[in-house]
C-alpha cells in the first residue's frame, strides 16, 4: 500500500546530493558541474537497494546543520543521504566530516554511491553547457 506521494509506505526514501559548482567549471571537473548525472548515479544506488529517491538537493558549501538537510528527515520524509562519491559531498558542504558527525547525531545514514564517473568528451561538455546555460530557453538538455 502507498502513500499520497506514490512512494509504497515501507520504502526507504533517499535524498541525493549534488553539487551545484559553476559552469566555469566545466572544463576543469565536468562531474562536478554536471548535477543532473550525480541525481542519475544516486537514483541508479538507490534503485539497486530497492529505496526510493524523494528528494534531489543542488548545493554548495552549506553548514552541516543546515535546514534543507535536516526538515525532510526531520518530516519523516526522508531516511538516508546518498552522494554519488566523496569529492561531492566536500563540494557541497563546508565540511563532509561535520555533516558525516551529524548524520550519525541524528541516526540517519549517509552512503556513497560510488559508482565510476562517466566521462566526457566535447559532445557531453557541450550538452551539460547548453543545459545550464538556457535553463529559461526551453531547452531540455537532450
Amino acid at each position: 500500500m502507498g502513500n499520497t506521494c506514490g512512494v509504497p509506505a515501507r520504502a526507504v526514501r533517499v535524498a541525493a546530493i549534488a553539487s551545484l559548482t559553476p559552469l566555469e567549471e566545466l572544463d576543469s571537473d565536468p562531474f562536478l558541474v554536471d548535477s543532473r548525472s550525480q541525481h542519475a548515479m544516486c537514483a541508479r544506488w538507490a534503485a539497486a537497494h530497492g529505496y526510493v529517491v524523494t528528494r534531489e538537493l543542488v548545493v554548495r558549501g552549506l553548514r552541516a546543520d543546515h535546514a534543507v538537510f535536516w526538515n525532510d528527515v526531520d518530516a519523516g520524509l526522508v531516511d538516508l543521504f546518498v552522494v554519488p562519491c566523496r569529492r561531492v559531498l566536500e563540494r557541497a558542504l563546508r565540511s563532509a566530516d561535520e555533516f558525516t558527525e551529524e548524520c550519525a547525531r541524528r541516526g540517519v545514514r549517509i552512503e556513497t554511491a560510488g559508482f565510476e564517473e562517466p566521462c566526457y568528451d566535447s559532445h557531453m561538455k557541450a550538452r551539460v553547457h547548453r543545459r545550464l546555460s538556457m535553463p529559461t530557453a526551453g531547452y531540455d538538455g537532450c
